[in-house]
Order: structure tokens, then sequence, then C-alpha cells
């Protein structure tokens, strides 16, 4: 596979080309690490961009909501585009316009498909958010299911796009009396708080999350 060509003229990246990929790796790390993504798209009321829970199985990333949700009866009957986004540092330069973000960022175009299979789904999402919490809490009865749609959407037109490290300043400016570098971000796990009525020692996964 040449992962440097892109899947479609859509995705290609013509902005700052050299920080692009269409590594399906690379995609599958960036779907991985969110817990979020942005879904932009058009209905009779105007354009949206609505931020919502996803995760992703084999080559498909997954949503899910209320069945009388107005934008996911949107999402099955046109094309969007699902965007993610991770910041990891701000890069100071000695002069204004050099200054940037180190990043990791996905953009995915496409239709989103019914999913039949929903309990398999869903509990994939939660062992997603925490790895063995599935097994442990009372499974999804018919009622909440029936109530429920998963949709999901291919990964095979999607374009990533990543900077890292320090500042690219230019030659006449480096011998300013600037500081320069990258201010580093990360995402933070604290410490599990217990519910006040909770009396249950915690289990191994939430421990393990804090950790």
């Amino acid at each position: 596979m040449n992962t440097s060509v892109p899947p479609s003229a859509r995705t290609q990246v013509k902005r700052a080309a050299n920080y692009a990929s269409y590594d399906p790796a690379l995609l599958h790390a960036i779907v991985d690490a969110a817990w979020v993504c942005h879904i932009a798209f058009t209905d009779a009321h105007g354009t949206h961009c609505i931020p919502t829970a996803c995760w992703r199985i084999g080559e498909h990333l997954y949503i899910h909501g209320s069945n009388g949700s107005r934008m996911l009866k949107s999402l099955m009957e046109q094309d969007c585009c699902v965007t993610i986004t991770h910041v990891d540092g701000i890069v100071l330069a000695r002069s204004a316009f050099n200054h940037t973000m180190n990043y990791r960022s996905a953009v995915i175009y496409g239709r989103f498909a019914l999913v039949e299979d929903k309990r398999v789904t869903l509990e994939a999402f939660m062992d997603h958010l925490a790895p063995g919490r599935q097994a442990q809490v009372r499974a999804g009865n018919d009622k909440e299911y029936a109530a429920t749609t998963v949709l999901r959407i291919a990964l095979t037109e999607a374009a990533c796009k990543t900077r890292n490290g320090p500042p690219n300043d230019d030659a006449e400016d480096m011998g300013l009396a600037v500081w320069a570098g990258v201010l580093p971000l990360s995402e933070a796990r604290g410490t599990p708080v217990p519910a006040a009525e909770c009396t249950v020692e915690a289990p191994e996964h939430v421990r393990r999350w804090g950790a």
C-alpha cells in the first residue's frame, strides 16, 4: 500500500502537505486515542458540527445515540465529514507568524450506515472507555437497546495531518533575544472519585485509571 497517496481528491492535503499521511496505522492510532469526534453535516436547519463519543472496530469508526436523533437520521442520508484532533504542544517561535502547534489530526469522509448488531458494538464501546467494565455492570436490556441507534463509517477515505518538534524560525530571526521552544500539552488521568453512595471497592480497571 502506498501511504503517501490520498484515497480521494477531497482527502488530499494541500496546505503543509509535508505533514500529511494516508497511513491506516496512523489513522487507527489517532482514532483510538480519541474520546470524542466532531461530525459536520447539513440538514433543513442549516450546517452543524456536533461533538459525539466515538470508538473504532477494525476499519470503521462507530457512534451511537437516541433513535430520535436528528443528526443520526441525517448521517444515513448524506455524506459527512468527521474530524479528530489531539493537541500535543504550543510551539513558540521567535517571530509571531512562525508560532504553531504540535498535533495529531484526522479527517474522515463518507456516509454512516446502520449497525444491526448493537449489543456487540456497544459492549466494545464500553471496553474502549474502561476495559473490563462491561463484565461487571448490569447489561443493557431489550428496551434500552431498542431505543438506541448505532452507526458506523468506513475509514477508507481519510487523511491524517501531524506535526511534532521545535519551532521553524526564519534564518533572519535566529539572532533575536526571544525564548523559543515547545510548551507541551498532554491528557492527564486523575484519581477516580467514587459516588457518595458507593461502598464497593474499586475494581482493577478503576484503580488502573489513575495509575
